[in-house]
């Protein structure tokens, strides 16, 4: 039904000949008269029209129903439980008919007769198609082929704890109500996609003391692949599968053999680390430089893992990988996936939502996976959004109220704050300050080292000038950059004999937070330019100097450093980030929003220690270590995961829908302190730049964990409703039966944004009056509820009925009316809560963008 969509998505890294990929992947092609130096060549995704197996097996068991008469069903309907039954009669089974890989190669073949190509995947269980490495005139063939429905070139990819448990109350919440730490998450798969795993890491051992068994989930058909660098052994009943996909990668011959794995090992560390959040062991000791920092614990400590590497250090990854990925993560049964990953740009086409990776995920949530995503680190702006889909829960990244104070103070009993896990200087002591660019030997100068301040290497100083002393280095953008690092300036100093390092921020290092880092001596770093400035001011104006020659004679400036292990546990928290994405969720590639709120709440993300790649070179000051202390969405979203995998564990029946409304619901509007929670507004003085957080920079709020697991109601939205709302895009029809093969025409209902039975309600463009309707079902006790609201700037509102009982298993409906009385473009918010008389709470949020009233 229509012409095949043929579209130019993402950028190509690196183009190369065909005749270098087929030495280099050592595939059998058919002879042909090719060249082989055709440069136009590149990765492309090839969907066909004939239905993957989930969507075969719906089909199916439509016709099957039909027959029996038993009761009439939509074509789009969902089924109950199809992974499951589709992994016994399709995963395993022997069929005398064709694979979808065999049909994928007869295919190839007959459209390209004697020409020269690369199929890396046959894409069979959410998707029916393959990557394929071909020119753009081969292309152009396949998408005359009316088996052929889309056509997309691959596009690139990127990644975007000892506390947070406690921080979200888990130990006496949502832990406590499964039975303890030793059983929260059990019987739960949860798949990362991401960038491998250290599998030798004590997070991920079964052999913990436990007096419950350990049974690996019987619905979990995965394996475990074994390499030189993945040896047997690497998996058991903790780490239960672990694959790895790098075609597209090697084809673009972008993948380095000597930096990285052919396997499931993690030569990066964000893998291990965002596995580790989700559901590492609980109890493992946080041991960093000799320093014991505490236990961690991973949110569902007792959850299975099954990884899925798909991208790797330094270029990331392509969605023809991470799609096999998804693709195979799904037959082998995982309940929740963890993407710790974002686009590198945004889709194009008649709307964000229709590219590769998204709708494999929906045809993941189809057969019942719940699917979790980093929100992206490209925030404060508003729609910086880089998870799209209203199928996809996304997470922002939020801080906690840990914080690791480390203090310098001066001669001049002024005291600095900064970070640094590092012993303190002697107590009671004070130590010169001898800057770096003062304690030069007779052949450097700052003229021919203009980095020399970094403190970077120990042969161009006077020892006899730094020993004994603290060493003042810069921490200029080349620190960020990794050009420069602090475990070589703390090795410059040892090497001079110095007592300490402190470190000034160069005024120039913008919009980057300098985390704490592990310091093997006395060390501190000043994270704020005012405070360098201060400490500057006072070294300078101690500098001894001749009379004449104003040559440095001597340094008067003395400091100690008080040390930065000890936590303390003050901040206000949480707050939205500065870096975390914001909504309003774009629709396209243009101006225009969607009517879907993202994200959809926020959580922890800001400096969280989790389990590091022994392997790891990606931070060099954590190198050789076993954990470290990251930021970004990408440590947010796999909290959520593990906060999932305890409510699939609570209430196995869910659909991802529920999971994602028990999450939503429930969460927190309120910080530790009783105030509103704050949003970042700017990264140049984050904390100084704040606001009450709106839906656009939380969702519904903060995740709760303990709340989640008991949410009274619940929102469900169907595979049905999706397709309406995907059918209901302009122009959209085409496109959907071009990636679903499901025909638009057979359904009666087109629905916007607004219209999905979600917990909450965005709106882009209010005219006038409009109404909209919410249902939920009651999962606990009988229980009678109040509605109360407050309306958006510009909007009044009313919510029927104010009142109403409902008993276990019930359904009641809520009816919106908003009413636009300003013509405004500019964003506002209100908020619909539920009270609940035994104490269940449900929120509501209200967002609406552009309104005109009427006249």
């Amino acid at each position: 039904m229509g012409r095949v969509m043929f579209v130019k998505f993402g950028f190509l890294l690196l183009v190369i000949s065909f005749g270098f990929l087929s030495n280099t992947l050592g595939q059998q092609q058919d002879d042909g008269d090719g060249d082989g130096d055709d440069d136009d060549t590149s990765v492309y995704i090839v969907t066909l029209k004939q239905p993957s197996i989930v969507h075969l097996f719906e089909e199916e068991e439509e016709l099957k129903q039909n027959r029996n008469k038993q009761h009439h069903r939509s074509k789009f309907a969902p089924t109950l439980q199809p992974r499951n039954i589709s992994r016994k009669r399709h995963g395993r089974s022997k069929s005398k008919t064709p694979s979808h890989a065999q049909n994928h190669d007869s295919f190839l073949r007959k459209t390209l007769k004697g020409e020269k190509y690369i199929k890396l995947y046959s894409y069979h269980y959410l998707i029916n198609g393959f990557a394929v490495f071909l020119t753009s005139q081969q292309a152009e063939k396949l998408s005359m082929r009316r088996e052929v429905a889309n056509i997309v070139l691959d596009y690139s990819v990127r990644t975007a704890t000892t506390y947070t448990p406690q921080f979200m109350g888990l130990p006496e919440g949502a832990w406590l109500k499964e039975g303890g730490f030793e059983v929260a998450g059990e019987g739960i798969v949860i798949g990362i996609i991401d960038t491998g795993i250290d599998p030798n890491h004590p997070s991920f051992s079964d052999n913990i003391n436990s007096q419950h068994s350990y049974p690996i989930p019987k619905h979990f058909s995965g394996l475990c692949e074994v390499t030189p660098d993945f040896p047997s052994g690497s998996c058991n009943k903790k780490l239960i599968g672990a694959r790895h996909f790098a075609q597209s990668a090697i084809t673009r011959a972008i993948f380095n053999s000597s930096e990285e794995y052919a396997s499931p090992f993690d030569a990066d560390g964000h893998g291990t680390l965002t596995a580790s959040i989700a559901a590492g062991n609980h109890g493992v000791p946080v041991i960093l430089s000799n320093h014991n920092l505490g236990n961690a614990s991973g949110i569902a400590p007792r959850a299975h893992i099954s990884v899925y590497k798909a991208l790797y250090k330094g270029f990331g990854g392509f969605a023809a990988d991470v799609v096999a990925a998804i693709d195979q993560a799904a037959q082998d049964g995982v309940d929740i996936l963890s993407l710790s990953f974002i686009p590198n740009q945004k889709p194009p086409g008649v709307a964000i939502f229709f590219n590769p990776l998204d709708m494999a995920i929906l045809s993941a949530v189809k057969s019942g996976i719940f699917v979790v995503q980093a929100a992206g680190n490209t925030g404060p702006s508003p729609q910086s959004m880089s998870s799209f889909s209203p199928w996809i829960f996304t997470v922002g990244a939020s801080s906690h109220d840990r914080v690791y104070s480390n203090s310098l103070t001066l001669g001049n009993n002024v005291t600095i704050p900064g970070v640094g896990f590092s012993s303190p200087t002697d107590d009671g002591e004070m130590y010169k300050i001898v800057s770096a660019i003062h304690a030069l030997n007779n052949i450097t100068s700052v003229d021919n080292d203009m980095y020399v301040g970094e403190c970077q290497d120990y042969k161009n100083f006077d020892q006899d000038l730094v020993s004994g002393n603290l060493l003042l280095c810069s921490y200029t953008v080349r620190f960020v950059l990794g050009l420069s690092t602090i475990k070589q300036a703390l090795d410059v100093a040892k090497n001079l004999s110095a007592i300490g390092v402190v470190f000034y921020k160069d005024p120039y290092v913008l919009g980057f937070q300098i985390n704490p880092t592990p310091m093997d001596m006395p060390g501190i770093i000043v994270p704020s330019a005012e405070d360098s400035k201060i400490l500057l001011k006072y070294y300078n104006s101690f500098l001894q100097r001749d009379v004449t020659t104003k040559q440095i004679v001597g340094f008067g400036a003395v400091a100690a450093i008080e040390g930065g292990l000890n936590a303390n546990f003050s901040n206000r928290a949480p707050q939205v980030m500065y870096y975390s994405a914001r909504g309003p969720d774009p629709e396209d590639n243009s101006t225009n929003n969607a009517d879907i709120l993202k994200p959809n709440l926020v959580a922890p993300g800001n400096s969280i220690w989790a389990a590091w790649s022994s392997a790891s070179t990606d931070s060099t000051e954590f190198q050789g270590e076993k954990f470290a202390l990251m930021s970004g969405t990408s440590m947010a979203a796999p909290h959520v995961a593990g906060v999932a995998a305890l409510i699939k564990q609570t209430y196995p029946q869910f659909s991802p829908s529920e999971i994602a409304s028990a999450l939503s619901t429930t969460a927190l509007l309120y910080d530790n302190k009783g105030g509103p929670i704050m949003s970042q507004r700017s990264y140049t003085n984050p904390d100084q730049s704040l606001s009450p957080a709106t839906p656009f920079d939380m969702g519904s709020g903060f995740v709760n964990a303990t709340a989640a697991v008991n949410p009274g109601l619940i929102f469900d939205t169907s595979f049905e409703d999706y397709m309406s709302f995907l059918c209901g895009i302009n122009g959209s029809d085409p496109v959907v039966f071009n990636y679903t093969g499901l025909s638009c025409s057979a359904k009666n209902a087109r629905i916007s944004g607004f219209d999905l039975n979600f917990p909450s309600i965005t709106v882009s463009m209010l005219k006038g009056t409009q109404i909209f309707r919410r249902s939920m079902k009651n999962i606990a006790g009988n229980e009678t509820y109040n509605v109360g609201w407050s309306p958006p700037y510009g909007v009044s509102m009313k919510v029927s009925p104010t009142q109403f009982s409902i008993a276990m298993g019930e359904t009641q409906t809520l009816s919106v009316t908003l009413n636009a009385t300003k013509n405004s473009s500019s964003s506002s918010f209100g908020r619909i809560g539920l009270f609940g008389n035994t104490g269940h709470v449900v929120n509501i949020p209200v967002s609406v963008i552009s309104k005109i009233a009427s006249s």
